[in-house]
């Protein structure tokens, strides 16, 4: 059995194992191997001999306990960890997978009620979840101005009625935490990313953000914008922020990633909308709530169809991902979940 694990920001740790014949299987002839650095050489075979015997339904962060375990003062890891190595243990197993193992989609559009696309990162990955869809990279597009609030955002503290109103802004609550995101057509790059939880087995939310966007700042980079993980979950370059992630996992074994940047935002009309509220201005330093956002345009003096072009083409290249489309029946079950859930007053207002 053979698994690879890239480190974020490290090295390739590669793991070749068996399996004993035993009830309750048991790894042997476990084989560590990659381009990392590691000293003293002995060090290697104290983990390999941690990991001899381990039982095979180990989670990647117990098979790290191992390995730390092993590991003294003294030694020196570089490009390596213990969270790594337990990773590709796991992918070894066929407990985890790597992008490569995925046969994906990738989608642009269409253009939909603003509603409609926040149902859908629920909708879709029912679809996924039951084989009726590939997992997916989708890029939205919308018809009308909207405010996104997060899942555990309360209404009044973030959304101005008296602006909503005047702007006409449907205000729409998804499905994964995060801020308040304020979106008008054209001024935003907006996607979300359906994929297998065994994606990201052996990661903690806080490691999963940076992986599973490793495409999108390659992407980034193609458009003239070398960017950066803020952690948890913003993505900044050196102007400013850009945008920021958000995730749910669900318990039918996949999960929806979505990011939103900022293309060209109205500042002006969007302190009208929401509240921003003082903590949040002063967080890391920034000095106005104007300045939190650095539209795209002004970094790349592209058009935004060119920039999704540019994220559309990398995402189906780098993955090997087919086109993919949304169909009408997709909007139906989409429009049916609004009516149930996503437009109602009870939704929106969870918590007032």
């Amino acid at each position: 059995m053979h698994g690879e694990y890239k480190v974020p920001g490290g090295k390739l740790v590669v793991v070749d194992l068996d399996v004993d014949d035993g009830p309750e299987g048991r790894l042997k002839s476990v084989q560590i191997s990659g381009d990392f650095f590691l000293e003293p050489d002995e060090a290697l075979g104290r983990i390999t001999a941690a990991l001899e015997g381990a039982p095979t339904d180990l989670a990647a962060n117990a098979l790290a306990e191992r390995v730390q375990g092993a590991l003294l003062p003294t030694d020196v890891p570089f490009g390596i960890t213990p969270e790594g190595v337990g990773i590709a243990v796991r992918r070894a197993l066929g407990k985890a997978v790597d992008w490569d193992l995925i046969d994906f989609d990738v989608i642009h559009g269409p253009s939909v009620d603003p509603m409609l696309n926040v149902a859908m990162d629920e909708t879709l990955v029912d679809d996924v979840a039951a084989g009726r869809r590939k997992p997916f990279m989708r890029l939205w597009e919308w018809n009308a101005p909207q405010v996104v609030i997060g899942s555990f955002q309360s209404y009044e503290n973030e959304i101005n009625q008296e602006g909503v109103d005047r702007f006409g802004i449907t205000v729409s609550r998804r499905v994964t935490g995060g801020g308040a995101m304020f979106m008008e057509p054209g001024n935003c790059v907006t996607y979300s990313l359906v994929i297998p939880l065994a994606l990201v087995d052996g990661l903690s939310f806080a490691q999963s953000y940076p992986f599973l966007d490793e495409w999108t700042m390659e992407a980034l980079a193609k458009v003239g914008i070398q960017a950066h993980y803020v952690p948890l979950n913003d993505i900044s370059s050196q102007v400013g922020k850009i945008g920021g992630a958000a995730q749910k996992r669900f318990n039918n074994g996949y999960m929806v990633h979505h990011v939103t940047m900022s293309y060209d935002i109205d500042a002006e009309k969007m302190l009208q909308v929401l509240r921003i509220g003082k903590e949040k201005v002063r967080d890391k330093g920034h000095r106005s709530a104007i300045k939190r956002v650095d539209p795209m345009r002004s970094q790349t003096g592209r058009p935004r169809e060119e920039i999704l072009d540019v994220f559309y083409n990398h995402f189906k290249e780098k993955y090997a991902a087919t086109d993919g489309a949304i169909t009408d029946e997709d909007l139906a079950v989409a429009k049916r979940r609004c009516d149930e859930k996503f437009s109602t007053y009870e939704w929106t207002h969870r918590l007032p």
